[in-house]
């Protein structure tokens, strides 16, 4: 257990706050708009502010050192820093430190969470020929005692003895089906998997519910026989404070309260090395591997898929228990909105060194940090505050922002205008982003503006353009960082941003400065590249005097969803209501559009003109919010968005309307009018939430337009 940081904070940056109820948030947004009326602020001050806008944008593009980005990854990975342990506190106060050595103001809020721990987990095989073998568990020549064991948290504990191994490939349901119809039964083996794409405890529940006794997953690849760490725990955030955060005193659920229970697997799984699975499969016989298993595996090919003969002896033993995280906060206050707030988060924890996972991110924020603290000091101060992030025990399931959105959601659902994710700044080359739709402009001008670092004289834009021939910016629907609770369950516009779209040492002993300096990024060019989108992103928004939000694109990426829907739907399933909804979000978004276009333009500075100005802002913001349902998905709760959010079915193919892409699997169980009815309330459910959005950006309450 990690000893605190500061002394218990009684309020987050923005003041812990009851549970909320978002229907006060039109009443909250009254009131915000009284409260200016009567305290604008000077005109003559918002007029300098935005001349400078520009200048200050190029002077912080112009602050580049790829040394300075080295050194503080360098200083982030002498030490392995799993949350919770001595180590991630120390990693926590070199954050702090580095933020208040520059003279911003910082923070740091602690929870207690329950998180797990390995303490002993063994591996044997006995063989067809009466061989035995101990088999390590462990990755040889990259990991010192300092470093974690490779295991799984919150796997049970458990004991298997005697059980034959079976080869499941992806450990999928049609992996299953396929194994059925080759008359394999895995009920009371060890199942043996190959990682996908599915996460890891949604694998590990599937073996339960097929009847493997234990889980063994690999990673295919060149992994310098590493070995991918991973947590199982179904869910995001403290899984004993679900929906509230878990502060000092506050109240926590028992571990064997079903609610908690639930979260777990019921069945031990270890991760192992590629080496150990294959040693394991080669002694494989049985049925043939299915023909289409072949195609996409990179290692040996099992001759059979077993059951057996080689037995397994597996042991796991691992501890859940209760530690102190630490969130760690850089706050730059707005000169004019200061209750209006832009935040940049990254996550510190890692499973080892995480040169790549998280720590390129982290020295590309405390980057970040350096270049606006210079800023300051040449008179810059933004209209909007700005609050950087940094994240502990996010690898144990997004625990440390899960439980600060939850704790303080009322006020972000009010006052956050963004939320921009990095994690893995830099696994390799390729630029990558994703977001909420109406930041595509934002995100495509920005990367005109950044030097790309894989070519002399060109732009990311003019890379990602020839690489791609199209700009393609992903969605924010799975659960892979810490813009998920912003995002799905807060609903805030968000960003995520990356350089690669893999890396070999993933999770394991060898994501060290090493692997980044020989392999990653040696010259920091491309730090230095994430540094310059991700902190002109975050200047734009707090900057800009009109929120450069358009929701153009939005209704356009509606419209595109609504398309591939028609091809999915059959029967008496209509799409008409989704359809006409978002016939009037589209009329919405380009009366907002043309309404931006007209205040930009306009040179004066009158107090009434401020005031429009921060109307339509309020209402560029509060609209991705409308895309919230307060009773969340069907059987989870936890996620409100019902546009972008995780399918509950890890095999739908939908990355977009979790909501219906649920009730179309749940369908295939029903009766066929059951089913039909299923999906047709989910419909509807998203067709009012995107009539919420036009009637946000409209800005009224009523039916007719707002004027």
């Amino acid at each position: 257990m990690s000893q605190p940081l500061s002394s218990k904070p009684t309020t987050t940056i923005f003041g812990s706050v009851p549970p909320p109820y978002w229907t006060l948030l039109f009443l909250l947004f009254l009131c915000t708009l009284g409260f200016y009326s009567l305290h604008l602020p000077s005109t003559s001050a918002a007029f300098s502010n935005v001349r400078n806008a520009l200048r200050f944008h190029k002077i912080y593009l112009s602050f580049a050192t790829n040394s300075t980005v080295s050194a503080y990854l360098r200083a982030l990975t002498l030490h392995p820093h799993l949350a919770g342990t001595q180590p991630a506190l120390q990693t926590a106060r070199y954050v702090q430190s580095h933020f208040a050595h520059l003279g911003l103001r910082a923070h740091t809020v602690e929870y207690r969470a329950l998180l797990s721990y390995p303490l002993h987990a063994s591996l044997s095989a006995h063989f067809s020929d009466g061989s035995a073998r101990e088999l390590p568990l462990v990755e040889p020549g990259g990991a010192g005692a300092e470093v974690v064991r490779p295991y799984h948290a919150y796997s049970p504990s458990g004991a298997v003895e005697g059980a034959q191994a079976v080869y499941v490939n992806m450990g999928r349901e049609e992996d299953y089906l396929a194994l059925r119809r080759a008359g394999v039964d895995v009920k009371g083996c060890v199942a043996v998997v190959r990682r996908g794409e599915e996460s890891r405890g949604g694998v590990v529940v599937r073996a339960a519910r097929e009847g493997a006794v234990a889980v063994l997953m690999y990673t295919e690849g060149e992994r310098a026989s590493g070995v991918e760490r991973g947590t199982v725990m179904k869910g995001l955030g403290d899984p004993l404070t679900p929906g509230w955060g878990g502060v000092e005193g506050g109240e926590a659920l028992n571990l064997e309260d079903s609610q908690i229970f639930d979260r777990f697997p019921k069945i031990p799984s270890m991760p192992i090395s590629p080496e150990v699975a294959y040693s394991i499969l080669r002694s494989l016989e049985g049925p043939q591997m299915p023909h289409h298993w072949w195609s996409d595996a990179l290692g040996p090919k099992p001759v059979g898929v077993g059951p057996g003969p080689t037995v397994l002896n597996f042991t796991y033993q691992g501890e859940k228990k209760m530690a102190t995280i630490h969130n760690v906060f850089a706050v730059i206050r707005g000169s004019e909105e200061p209750d209006r707030f832009v935040l940049l988060g990254n996550h510190r924890d890692a499973w080892t060194y995480g040169a790549v996972d998280p720590n390129s991110g982290t020295a590309v924020l405390l980057d970040i940090a350096r270049r606006y603290a210079l800023m300051i000091r040449q008179g810059w101060q933004p209209r909007r505050t700005i609050v950087l992030c940094s994240w502990d025990a996010e690898e144990f399931g997004m625990i440390g922002s899960t439980e600060w959105v939850e704790q303080n959601l009322l006020n972000l659902g009010s006052k956050v205008v963004a939320y921009l994710n990095v994690d893995c700044a830099v696994q390799g080359p390729g630029f990558f982003a994703g977001a909420t739709p109406q930041l595509d402009n934002l995100l495509i001008e920005v990367a005109k503006k950044v030097k790309d670092p894989e070519s002399v004289g060109m732009t990311i834009y003019d890379n990602w353009m020839i690489t791609n021939k199209v700009i393609n910016i992903q969605r924010l629907s799975g659960v892979d960082s810490d813009f998920a609770p912003f995002l799905q369950h807060a609903g805030v516009p968000s960003v995520d941003l990356y350089y690669g779209i893999d890396f070999p040492v993933y999770h394991t002993a060898f994501d060290s400065y090493n692997w980044m300096t020989n392999y990653g990024d040696p010259l920091f060019q491309r730090h230095v590249a994430v540094v310059g989108v991700w902190g002109l992103l975050a200047l734009h928004l707090a900057d800009d005097t009109i929120l450069p939000f358009n929701y153009v694109s939005y209704a356009e990426q509606l419209r595109n969803y609504t398309n591939l829907l028609h091809t999915l739907v059959k029967g008496n399933v209509s799409l008409d209501p989704i359809t006409a909804s978002i016939q009037e979000f589209a009329s919405a978004a380009e009366e907002a559009e043309e309404e931006a276009m007209k205040l930009r333009e306009e040179e004066r500075n009158s107090e009434f003109l401020v005031l429009k100005k921060r109307t339509l802002n309020d209402r560029l913001m509060l609209a991705e919010r409308s895309f919230l349902d307060a009773d969340g998905l069907q059987g989870r709760p936890w996620f409100k968005h019902l546009v972008y959010g995780p399918p509950g079915d890890s095999e739908s193919k939908l990355e977009f309307f979790p909501g219906i892409a649920d009730a179309i699997s749940a369908s295939t169980r029903m009766k066929r009018k059951e089913g039909e009815a299923a999906i047709q309330h989910e419909i509807w459910r998203v067709a009012r939430a995107i009539g919420r959005a036009s009637s946000a950006l409209r800005g009224g309450i009523f039916t007719e337009k707002w004027s």
